[in-house]
């Protein structure tokens, strides 16, 4: 069989492997020349730095749903462990760090083991964990900010620091993707999560142990998102109880932009990556527009959501047609 040649198929696959970052780069060609503001260091470095937290949830949520599942949570989780952060900051910066993370790994656990063991759809465990831990961030506030005491400026850096240039949540974002990507496509549990996303059944059948992957992949996610927490505590400078509100679906949106299926198999965090930043980018020239109401960003991120979805299922029958 003759393996096809020319542009067309050329460019069919690179889309088809690199579609998300070939969107970024065109998109931002284009917006630097319609926005000599676009093009700026300090613009780029603030969407850079905006995206990274919810970019951090993204990467945990990228190994959930290639393994076919979801996770509703992290948007209370990022509140919870921001409170904790405001709340430890004045005792101990270690506890403060600690203990948020810590909380975050029990959600995680809580969250697999009723998916696992209790065998209850991801979607209904993770909205009912999210509706509890909202509900403790609400009890333990009073619906008021927490602030953040930092006489030693630690928690100052963190949210709002650099390193050589570079803004230190974007710097953590950064080397957390790189992390996962050489996880996801260099172990055997990257490659797991795979498999148990095409066929959960066929996985078991290989000696997968499916509910450890789920149980990683749930865990890393709520660290992940407990970790955002912290940063953006650090950067607000006060733990909030609606903290992280909606950004659940702002990780998913990521996620299906950057071209990983959310029924499951195939992704990458790399893709994620692409994805979170095509979706700040589109806010951040949104907001260059200035005479845009701001609600539109809504609007238009649901409309670009729905059609990567649209585009992922008509190339999945189209494939089980082949």
């Amino acid at each position: 069989m003759k393996t096809k040649k020319g542009f067309m198929p050329a460019l069919s696959n690179l889309l088809a492997r690199h579609g998300s970052l070939v969107a970024l780069l065109l998109m931002m060609a284009i917006a630097s020349i319609i926005y000599p503001e676009f093009r700026t260091m300090r613009n780029i470095t603030n969407v850079f730095r905006q995206m990274s937290m919810v970019g951090l949830s993204a990467v945990g949520m990228t190994f959930v749903i290639i393994s076919g599942g979801i996770d509703l949570s992290i948007g209370s989780t990022i509140a919870l462990s921001g409170i904790l952060l405001a709340k430890l900051s004045g005792s101990s910066v270690l506890l403060a760090i600690v203990v948020p993370l810590l909380v975050g790994a029990v959600i995680g656990l809580v969250n697999a083991f009723i998916i696992t063991r209790l065998r209850v759809v991801p979607f209904i465990a993770t909205l009912a964990v999210q509706m509890a831990v909202r509900g403790v961030a609400y009890v333990i506030t009073d619906m008021q900010s927490v602030p953040v005491s930092d006489e030693k400026g630690i928690f100052t850096f963190i949210g709002r620091g650099y390193v050589l240039g570079i803004p230190f949540p974007v710097l953590v974002f950064a080397v957390v993707a790189i992390v996962a990507a050489v996880i996801s496509t260099r172990t055997g549990y990257g490659r797991s999560t795979f498999a148990i996303g095409g066929n959960e059944n066929a996985a078991r059948m290989m000696g997968i142990r499916v509910e450890r992957s789920k149980m990683i992949s749930f865990t890393t996610t709520s660290v992940l998102s407990a970790l955002a927490g912290i940063i953006l505590s650090a950067r607000l400078g006060a733990g909030q109880p609606l903290g992280g509100q909606g950004w659940e679906m702002d990780a998913i949106a990521g996620v299906a932009i950057g071209g990983t299926l959310l029924s499951g198999g195939t992704g990458g965090i790399g893709k994620t990556v692409c994805g979170v930043l095509i979706m700040g980018f589109i806010k951040n020239i949104i907001n260059l527009q200035g005479n845009v109401n701001s609600y539109w960003q809504n609007i238009i991120m649901g409309m670009i959501i729905l059609a990567v979805i649209i585009i992922q299922n008509r190339g999945k029958t189209g494939g089980e047609r082949a």
